[in-house]
């Protein structure tokens, strides 16, 4: 479910519990969709405070921790967690909730690709994020089962339909519904592929860049929002990457189209940089990623446009989460329509089966 935004006095009392933090100021950060954030300046640089929201268990700390620490040792840039008074990576403040605080890397991110070079210095920085921890020993723990198990999700869409048939928006949803059903019954089934440590939710705007001009937009400084890290299938994360990135109207519009140019671009700098030899299911694989992804998040926002429990929205422009949520769902089946279009001309460029 969405947060209701926090009281000044439990922002005031979580930055306590990180004594490192001297003489912190406060001001809030918009964009997450989950959980909520802060900006902090202190004496000695600038962190994030965030209060994370319950689908999170606080364990993912230490998966967050050991990800970080791992990045930082084979020389990427990644943000450190902060230690409690108790402690711990994070602090626990009963019905006030979880809270951390990390150090905040320089740069800044954008909600849209602006252009093939950027999205070149995209893929290559997920590259050698991917390449970093491909021998990391960690047992992950708190993963979120079943992210990316989209007959569940379905199911899930379907539940929500019974349940929910006097909702206002039930006609608009029904009918939706209906395509994303039918769409998933023409989708071919994935093979079997290795399990990679994944960051799990490369949306465009959890990467960094130095600036907005032409020459900043194209220096990566690094990756941000690592709740989702754990092992996972290379085809979900670039998937989910690619459903992100190669939207270039953004994903608050019902409209929408696939940017092969970018796709291209992002690729190369993808391949270039790892050192990961992708298996040839794999590659199979990730043709179809874009497809799955963008047709499973828009079973998700359909669902919850009806049930309006988990998704955060935007109160400035809509009158409620179901309004925000239908469009999003939207938007989302577009881009999978958008994407099988361009099927043939990704499979070439994986060198791979279109018919896979």
């Amino acid at each position: 479910m969405a947060l209701d935004p926090p009281s000044a006095a439990s922002v005031a009392r979580a930055l306590a519990e990180f004594p490192a933090l001297r003489r912190p100021g406060v001001a809030p950060l918009s964009g997450g969709l989950i959980n909520q954030s802060f900006a902090v300046t202190a004496e000695d640089g600038e962190y994030v405070l965030q209060r994370v929201h319950p689908v999170f268990a606080p364990e993912v700390h230490e998966n967050i921790a050991a990800v970080t620490e791992r990045l930082r040792e084979r020389g990427e840039a990644s943000p450190r967690l902060l230690v409690s008074r108790g402690g711990r990576p994070w602090v626990e403040l009963g019905a006030e909730g979880v809270w951390r605080v990390m150090t905040r890397l320089p740069g800044l991110s954008f909600d849209q690709v602006q252009g093939p070079e950027q999205a070149r210095a995209a893929g290559a920085l997920v590259g050698r994020f991917h390449t970093a921890l491909e021998d990391l020993d960690h047992s992950f723990k708190a993963v979120r089962a079943g992210v990316h198990d989209t007959p569940a999700h379905l199911r899930t869409l379907t539940q929500a339909l019974a349940e929910h048939g006097e909702h206002r928006l039930f006609p608009e949803v029904a009918e939706l519904a209906a395509q994303v059903f039918a769409g998933y019954a023409a989708l071919p089934p994935p093979g079997e592929v290795p399990l990679r440590v994944c960051h799990g939710d490369l949306k465009f705007n959890n990467l960094l860049f130095s600036g907005t001009g032409p020459e900043e937009q194209v220096v990566t400084t690094g990756i941000i929002d690592l709740d989702t890290v754990g092992r996972m299938p290379l085809h979900h994360e670039l998937g989910d990457a690619w459903r992100s990135w190669c939207n270039r109207g953004g994903e608050d519009q019902r409209a929408a189209s696939f940017d092969l140019e970018v796709f291209t671009a992002s690729l190369e700098g993808y391949l270039a940089a790892i050192t990961i030899s992708l298996t040839p299911e794999e590659r199979r694989a990730l043709v179809h990623g874009v497809e799955w992804i963008s047709l499973e998040l828009a079973a998700r926002f359909a669902a919850d446009a009806l049930r309006e429990a988990y998704f955060g929205w935007d109160r400035a422009r809509y009158p409620a989460a179901g309004e925000h949520n239908l469009l999003r769902a939207q938007g989302q089946w577009a881009m999978h329509r958008a994407a099988l279009q361009t099927r043939d001309a990704r499979a070439a460029l994986l060198q791979v089966d279109a018919g896979r």
